[in-house]
């Protein structure tokens, strides 16, 4: 390793301007990465997680709970580009339910809640300096969003990504922006300290904090969740759900037994040995959703405690530099991630919630079902199912690119009567078909006609 690795890295990090907060949390994970640390969590070390308290079984007062979300705001990790749909802007901008995106969608969320509760409610988005402008701009048509004394959003840090061979910052002519990186949402809690967001929130009046990534529509602002939240007198919790056979890989939480504290355990955390036993399902019966709640005074007093460097475990990512070519040089990003923090709270706790709120948009497979019939929008925003989302398997030779599969699928069919669709080949959707049971297109591809029925033979 090269000894000038982490003073080049940090004189780079200085001159772009990174707070120095976000400089010591590197400088910490450097450390760790140059001594071969990678974060794995041997199953030997840790017991299942299996008993959490049910959304569906709490009894809530009603004032309580909306006292609670009275005292509560809304934050969004909004970093995203969507680079794994072929995206160079902010994934909340996406079109998602007609011609509202994820960001209106969730704007409208938050207002219908205010106007049931009283709450003010703010919305807050952890931008990264590549979604920040437009973001904004799409949320300028929400002026009753804002609220006195708060910004619309803070920015999440950026740190160089570093050579493989050396660990020294690589260099990148050809496109100097793909040299930087984010560190991960683990940075939720170094930003939102070092931004001033955090003492904003806190002298603003707000106690808590309900977050979630933009991309998850699931996650409504829910009183009863704030209200139980508030009565726990947890500094924090995170929201699971069940595992079914599709959820067998993830990040589940799990009890340390060392200490009996609730810690975190990513996929890329876990041994080669032990991926069976963490992926079976009857063992480890929840998997993480990445929404929390967090008590604001507790976590400033962590962070004041730690001068703003959260003791978060390193998650490395190895890549190339540019993500679009395997031939570019090889790199590592640190990272960390942000529900790995339950472990640096004494009482941190856990609620199983319905899988309704947890509806991520990962590929286009799930786009196409979050645009469909599927669902239905109610009067609070939320995306109500109407009947179980079915399968949804695209080529990816023809559909991984939004621009791909808007093109191929310029109309949404119907898939409430459909329990899979697998679409093999190159196939163009007319209007109104609608998709039946376990349905499937194969061969080289061709053109689904209007009115068309799409069923296990093929088209109808």
């Amino acid at each position: 390793m090269s000894a000038d690795g982490l003073a080049l890295a940090r004189r780079k990090m200085e001159e772009a301007g990174v707070s120095p907060t976000a400089i010591q949390v590197f400088t910490r994970f450097y450390g760790l990465l140059e001594s071969g640390e990678t974060g794995v969590i041997p199953e030997s070390t840790v017991r299942p997680l299996t008993d959490v308290a049910q959304l569906d079984a709490l009894t809530v007062d009603d004032d309580a709970a909306r006292d609670a979300l009275g005292a509560t705001a809304v934050l969004k990790l909004n970093g995203g580009l969507g680079t794994s749909m072929g995206m160079d802007k902010a994934k909340s901008l996406l079109r998602v339910r007609g011609d509202k995106t994820f960001l209106d969608v969730i704007a409208a969320q938050v207002l219908a809640a205010r106007e049931a509760t009283g709450a003010r409610l703010p919305l807050v988005l952890m931008n990264s300096f590549r979604t920040q402008d437009d973001s904004l701009a799409a949320l300028a048509r929400y002026p009753e969003l804002a609220v006195d004394g708060l910004p619309l959003d803070f920015l999440q840090n950026r740190e160089p990504k570093l050579r493989a061979d050396d660990l020294t910052p690589v260099e990148w002519p050809e496109d100097p922006s793909l040299e930087w990186c984010p560190p991960g949402h683990g940075d939720l809690y170094t930003a939102l300290y070092a931004s001033g967001t955090l003492q904003a929130l806190l002298d603003a009046g707000f106690r808590y904090a309900s977050v979630s990534n933009s991309d998850n529509l699931g996650t409504v602002p829910d009183a009863r969740i704030a209200g139980w939240f508030a009565a726990s007198g947890a500094p924090y919790a995170a929201e699971v759900c069940r595992r079914t056979p599709a959820d067998r890989k993830g990040g589940h939480l799990v009890i340390r037994r060392s200490d009996d504290r609730i810690v975190l355990r990513e996929t890329a955390q876990t041994p080669p040995e032990d991926e069976a036993v963490a992926s079976d399902i009857a063992v480890h019966p929840y998997f993480h959703t990445n929404n929390l709640w967090f008590d604001l005074r507790a976590l400033a007093a962590e962070l004041e405690r730690t001068g703003g460097v959260m003791q978060l475990p390193l998650i490395r990512n190895d890549k190339t530099v540019d993500p679009t070519r395997k031939d570019s040089t090889k790199v590592v990003q640190i990272e960390s991630a942000m529900g790995a923090a339950v472990e640096a709270f004494d009482g941190a706790t856990a609620l199983e919630v319905p899988r309704s709120r947890f509806l991520p948009v990962k590929t286009t497979n799930d786009l196409l079902v979050l645009r469909s019939d599927v669902y239905a929008d109610d009067d609070a925003g939320r995306l109500v199912a109407q009947v179980d989302a079915p399968f949804v398997d695209l080529d990816t030779d023809h559909y991984k690119t939004i621009d791909a599969f808007d093109a191929r699928v310029p109309h949404t069919p119907s898939l409430r009567s459909a329990t899979a669709l697998r679409v093999e080949g190159d196939w163009a959707f007319g209007r109104d078909v609608v998709v039946e049971g376990e349905a499937r297109l194969a061969g080289s591809g061709g053109q689904v006609p209007d009115g068309a029925r799409v069923t296990a033979d093929g088209v109808a």
